[in-house]
């Protein structure tokens, strides 16, 4: 089996010519990028339940093995809000150990797929499927923000989105105008700023206003909560708000807190139980990363490794937890910013890791000011974004009723229950739509006399059909079952499948089927203009020539003078007078 090359996109890179020129490039785009990951990687390891910290050692460790190993010039990986809905469940469940070591187990099942080649598979995800759990996975995100934009606070973080819902509400009264203030003035800055100043990031922009505006409203004695106030880490026994300003150390994710606070216990049954979320992680990630990329070469003209790249993402998942790094995956928004910056290789993934490093060792301490409000509305504008809306409403306007139907199941069950069950029942109702639609393009008919030149003298005996489109389980027996009403008194039958594309093993069975009928009953078929893949098929069922019961012809020319030796129209009046 040939392996996926390691270093793929490096070796493209190096092809295409590498330079000073393209190093400037590099290092624009790395600053820019890197610049709207350091709020993003915080504000998503929030979301899914843990210490911001864990998102900046995500980019940090991932992002670099990825862009070193994987397949695309241009992906930029990190944590993205895709994942939110699968990973908030497992940190409640398990912990942040349990977090960690899914997301091992998902980079070893990624791993898995790059050797085994599956990247191509990947293309094979219908695109209602894939818009209607991304709009769906917006729907969540935006409503798991409410809480911190308003300020509120839970008891309880439920899991069901109707129970968060109905606990929002309950909540409500107790909004806090501090919060919800700095909530509406990041939302508006990040709506207006990207259309008055494109090329200063608006992520950063907002940020700052909103930690301003919280100082200002503090001050004003209107309080808003802090990343300072939710979250701390200790040095040597004493707590300092925010985030540490050092390097995370190596450790086994078993040994991290668990649930309850305790290391988690390493047994078969906590495997078992990670399996299924590990596996949807590494789905997720290697639908986004690769539609990632496709889009990277549709804005650059390059050509990634599929392949490769599964290999890298995976190689990413399995070494960053190690150091307290969450999952990660290629970003769509940050990777298109980092072509539309100047990006020319993967250089400028692993620039934009060293800004995250450059946060961590010396901005740290300010991180503290920042409102939650500020990254709750920062993650507002990344679900809008990610729910594609214009995308969904033009798809309801203009696609098939039976996209349409795949679209919503998909959006309404990720909603309402969760991505796994939402894809794994839109690939099921995509393929059971298209296997009806296919089987209505296969159907059977039967050839008149005086519509076909080289059938109008063929006595009454003998009757022809013609089979158009593919004899696979959806169609082949309603198109074999047409070959069984026919005149009693007909004693040979004529089919043409020059336009049958292919057979499968039920269509043959069926062809048995029909053979086992005319034996019984004397009659003869002719088989005309079979394909070489369908008579091969039809060899190796052992469907072969058989005197007096199968023929195979090459047109209906042939099949007119092999009908007419084995029931010659002499023969066809003399039985009509007698």
């Amino acid at each position: 089996m040939k392996l996926p090359p390691l270093f793929a996109a490096w070796r493209q890179t190096l092809r295409a010519g590498y330079g000073g020129h393209e190093l400037r490039r590099d290092l624009v785009a790395g600053l820019t990028v890197g610049i709207i990951a350091i709020p993003l990687a915080m504000a998503l390891a929030i979301a899914v339940g843990v210490a911001p910290q864990h998102g900046l050692y995500t980019v940090l460790l991932a992002s670099p093995l990825i862009a070193l190993t994987g397949g695309s010039r241009f992906n930029v990986s990190g944590p993205t809000a895709a994942f939110v809905v699968i990973l908030l469940p497992i940190t409640q469940q398990f912990g942040l150990g349990g977090l960690l070591l899914c997301t091992m187990l998902a980079g070893l099942i990624l791993i898995a797929l790059g050797l085994l080649r599956a990247g191509k598979l990947i293309a094979f995800v219908p695109y209602p499927v894939t818009l209607g759990f991304t709009a769906g996975i917006g729907i969540v995100i935006a409503t798991l923000q409410l809480k911190d934009a308003f300020g509120l606070t839970f008891a309880t973080q439920p899991q069901h989105y109707l129970d968060q819902l109905s606990l929002l509400a309950q909540a409500l009264p107790a909004i806090q105008p501090g919060d919800t203030l700095v909530a509406g003035l990041c939302l508006a800055v990040l709506i207006v700023w990207p259309r008055l100043v494109p090329k200063v990031p608006g992520h950063l922009v907002a940020l700052v206003v909103g930690a301003l505006a919280g100082l200002a409203l503090e001050t004003a004695g209107l309080p808003v909560a802090t990343l300072g106030e939710r979250f701390s880490y200790s040095v040597d026994g004493v707590a300092h708000p925010g985030i540490p300003p050092f390097l995370p150390d190596f450790a086994w994710p078993w040994l991290l807190p668990g649930p309850d606070g305790q290391p988690l216990t390493l047994n078969f049954e906590l495997f078992h139980q990670l399996l299924a979320p590990a596996f949807a992680i590494a789905m997720l990630g290697a639908i986004e990363s690769l539609l990632c990329a496709v889009v990277a070469d549709g804005m650059t003209g390059s050509q990634h490794d599929p392949n490769a790249e599964l290999l890298g993402q995976g190689i990413g998942n399995l070494v960053a937890p190690l150091f307290g790094g969450i999952t990660a995956t290629a970003a769509i928004a940050r990777s298109a910013t980092n072509v539309r910056a100047g990006a020319s290789s993967p250089l400028a993934a692993i620039i934009h890791a060293g800004v995250v490093l450059v946060a961590i060792l010396w901005l740290a301490p300010l991180f503290s000011y920042l409102p939650m409000a500020a990254l709750a509305a920062l993650l507002i504008m990344v679900a809008w974004n990610m729910s594609e809306a214009p995308h969904v409403i033009r798809t309801l306007r203009i696609a098939p009723r039976s996209d349409v139907l795949v679209l919503l199941t998909c959006l309404v069950l990720t909603v309402l229950f969760d991505m796994v069950l939402a894809v794994g029942v839109g690939l099921l109702l995509a393929a059971g739509l298209f296997i009806k639609r296919m089987s209505e393009l296969t159907d059977t008919t039967a050839l008149q006399r005086g519509q076909h030149r080289l059938l109008e003298d063929l006595p009454e005996h003998v009757a022809a059909f013609a089979i158009r489109g593919p004899l696979f389980f959806g169609a082949a027996e309603k198109a074999l079952g047409v070959l069984r009403r026919f005149n009693p008194q007909v004693r040979v039958v004529i089919v043409d499948i020059s336009g049958v594309p292919m057979m499968d093993m039920t269509a043959l069975a069926a062809l048995e089927n029909v053979l086992l009928d005319y034996r019984k009953l004397g009659v003869a078929l002719i088989l005309s203009g079979s394909s070489a893949r369908v008579r091969l098929k039809l060899r190796r069922a052992g469907i072969h020539r058989l005197e007096g019961q199968l023929y195979y012809v090459h047109d209906l020319a042939q099949a007119r003078t092999k009908a007419l030796r084995l029931w010659p129209a002499d023969a066809a009046t003399s039985s009509a007078t007698a």
